[in-house]
């Protein structure tokens, strides 16, 4: 991949660790059974990448208080953590990066409290910056995550998804977060009108970006690399980009139509993701990946070299680096 996660992460590590700790903290509750459900959520890995993100747009510029920068990054990350936990309840995925999702392990109900609890969680952690623009890009971001988690579920098994709609989809459940992730440090950090919006627009590129190579992986990578099954969102009736260039190359040839009417599921499931992966389409994938990292990069051009540039520029270099 070229970078560790350290390195990418060098100039806030230390404020990183600030924010793991304010992360595990979560957990610290009186009552046993949400101790043991929190210490379970919290301590089921992740990487971090979006609380990173709102460290570096926060140090890009000034000498932040890290009173007010690192309840923001640590809301930012439970709030990803939170679309996850109700993104599996919704899903009936058993497995998350290999171990029993909350569903699978506490059931429906408590799985979409718990959500409910990290929500809350994550709106008083940036709450705390007291800031009413932040609130105010946190509600609409938490919007934006519910609209595309809603998109996908009303379009699902629909064989007309386009990659307008894809787009349109990935830009709110994922582009959203990361945009909130970088834009949220510079509003904290009373960053220009001009520093704030090129961080969003670096975000959002950043983040749809990273959701073309998620969709790639899910038929490239493996079981036990993805944690989950292959062509998991194919299954489940959601056409991502790979199925959707799949369709646009072989409209007549092509084994989706199938899939979605259930007829002989698994055997066609297998020859899509064979003809997916022997075909232009992951090349063609990976092509639309950079054109959103090089956009994500010339917004950053605004700014004066540093290492805090430096390490956004090589995440989004890394987010295309993933398996190509």
């Amino acid at each position: 991949m070229g970078h560790s996660r350290k390195s990418l992460f060098a100039p806030v590590e230390r404020e990183l660790s600030l924010v793991e700790k304010s992360i595990r903290a979560i957990a610290d509750v009186e009552y046993p059974d949400l101790a043991e459900l929190l210490g379970y959520i919290v301590n089921s890995g992740g990487k971090r990448v979006r609380p990173a993100l709102t460290l570096l747009a926060g140090k890009l510029q000034n000498d932040p208080d890290l009173d007010i920068l690192v309840p923001v990054a640590t809301g930012v990350e439970l709030l990803h953590t939170a679309t996850l936990v109700h993104d599996d309840t919704i899903d009936l995925s058993p497995r998350r990066r290999g171990k029993p999702t909350v569903a699978s392990i506490w059931g429906w109900g408590i799985a979409t409290l718990a959500g409910d609890y990290l929500f809350s969680q994550a709106a008083e952690l940036v709450s705390r910056a007291s800031n009413i623009r932040a609130d105010r890009l946190f509600a609409q971001t938490l919007m934006a995550l519910c609209m595309g988690e809603l998109q996908g579920n009303f379009s699902s098994y629909d064989q007309n998804q386009t990659r307008q709609s894809y787009f349109r989809n990935i830009g709110n459940k994922t582009a959203s977060l990361f945009a909130m992730a970088t834009e949220s440090g510079a509003i904290v950090t009373a960053a220009s009108e001009e520093t704030i919006q090129a961080l969003r627009s670096y975000g959002y590129k950043l983040g749809m970006a990273f959701q073309v190579v998620d969709d790639i992986l899910d038929f490239t990578a493996d079981e036990e690399e993805l944690g989950k099954p292959v062509a998991s969102d194919l299954r489940q009736g959601n056409l991502t980009l790979p199925a959707i260039l799949l369709r646009e190359q072989r409209p007549h040839d092509n084994p989706i139509e199938a899939i979605f009417e259930n007829r002989q599921k698994e055997r066609n499931l297998k020859l899509a993701i064979k003809m997916i992966r022997g075909s232009e389409v992951v090349p063609e994938c990976y092509r639309i990946a950079r054109d959103f990292t090089a956009e994500a990069c010339t917004a950053l051009e605004i700014f004066p070299e540093s290492p805090y540039r430096q390490s956004l520029v090589e995440i989004a270099n890394y987010v295309v680096e993933r398996q190509e």
